[in-house]
């Protein structure tokens, strides 16, 4: 194992630790604050009052994480480590101002849904605050979705919008216990997988340090979930998503034997995106504003089949897992080889919209725990 494989090692297990011990405090400062999810004030299925600072939770053992890498990077006694970053540091201190507009980033995407999980702001008010926050991550914080645009106005305005709709994405996809967490740690290990593919080894630690601090809040918020993430974490999870699939680069022509690869974090993220499309066209065909919640997403369908939630929410992992597989090779693969996989992965979505629609109308939705 290189030294940039244990250093990922690390920043995943440094992640799923802390938010492993930091959670059950954040759990204890809700239920002593009232900070709680109450069944009868909203759509969800729980049956009884949950702490709701899980997005807190996660946020401080991820920004806890990145304080002490940045120390070690420092004034570690490890000569392995020292030895490695070495070469870098020069790079580390050059994007330094970037990283800070970018953990300002996550910290005010997280306070924003906290103050919307506590006050329940207008939707105009919480799209005005994702708008400001997306904008200044793209203007100051060095992210950019070129996809081979040249208009620094076009790439900007792209970029506002991937960062606004991963946000919301995610934040539609937080319907039932463990959901949206798990498919963004999945989705973050896939990135992980593609940054240290392409040698871009930091935005490959982030990602890594990103789905430990996932994992380590699936383990609570698995079913019977005893916190729930909220917006807070929504928008928190969603805001990474959005910054680290935008700074891992796909296609170079030094080794993309196709165009193909810049669809990856498309696919990778599929399913909150395809399942944000879905209730939007449904939302809308039914003359009800895409915002205001309801039953109609891909995890409460499966349920209307016949599952179970746990078999619902394992469901969409395996199927975020089986798409995350298809795509990577699309990395490395001529273009035949990534035309097919594409394809494979356009058909798969295809073959599970006929089937949610077709048999998930059959059965009412039980809400089952």
């Amino acid at each position: 194992m290189n030294v940039w494989s244990q250093i990922n090692l690390f920043a995943f297990l440094g992640g799923a630790v802390a938010v492993l011990l930091l959670t059950p405090l954040f759990q204890l400062i809700a239920e002593k604050t009232g900070f709680l999810d109450c069944p009868q004030a909203n759509h969800k299925g729980h049956r009884q009052p949950t702490p709701l600072l899980g997005g807190a939770a996660m946020f401080t053992g991820w920004i806890l994480c990145i304080g002490i890498g940045l120390l070690a990077v420092r004034y570690s006694p490890l000569a392995w480590f020292s030895q490695a970053l070495e070469p870098h540091l020069e790079g580390i201190r050059a994007v330094s101002p970037k990283l800070a507009v970018l953990v300002l980033g996550a910290f005010l995407a997280m306070l924003l849904g906290l103050i919307d999980d506590k006050w329940a702001m207008s939707a105009q008010v919480k799209f005005g605050g994702q708008f400001l926050i997306a904008a200044m991550a793209a203007t100051w914080g060095g992210v950019k979705v070129e996809i081979f645009l040249t208009q620094p106005v076009l790439v900007w305005a792209v970029t506002v919008f991937w960062i606004m709709l991963l946000m919301n994405s995610i934040n539609f996809f937080d319907n039932m216990d463990g959901l949206a967490v798990g498919t963004v740690s999945i989705a973050m290990g896939f990135f992980t997988v593609i940054a240290a593919l392409n040698h871009q080894y930091f935005i490959a630690a982030f990602s890594a340090l990103t789905c430990g601090v996932g994992c380590g809040f699936w383990f609570y918020n698995y079913n019977p979930a005893t916190i729930f993430m909220g917006d807070s974490g929504s928008h928190f999870l969603g805001y990474l998503a959005a910054v680290i699939s935008a700074g891992v680069t796909y296609f170079c022509k030094d080794y993309s034997l196709s165009r193909f690869p810049i669809l990856m974090p498309l696919f990778i993220l599929a399913l909150p995106l395809f399942d944000t499309a879905m209730v939007v066209a449904i939302r809308t065909k039914n003359r009800k504003p895409f915002w205001i919640g309801d039953h109609n997403h891909i995890s409460h369908r499966f349920v209307r089949m016949g599952l179970s939630r746990k078999q619902a929410v394992w469901l969409v992992h395996l199927m975020a897992l089986t798409i995350g597989l298809g795509i990577l090779p699309v990395f490395w693969g001529d273009f035949r080889t990534a035309a097919i996989l594409v394809s494979q992965s356009f058909l798969l979505l295809l073959i599970i919209t006929i089937l949610q629609f077709a048999l998930s109308d059959r059965q009412p939705d039980t809400r089952e725990k």
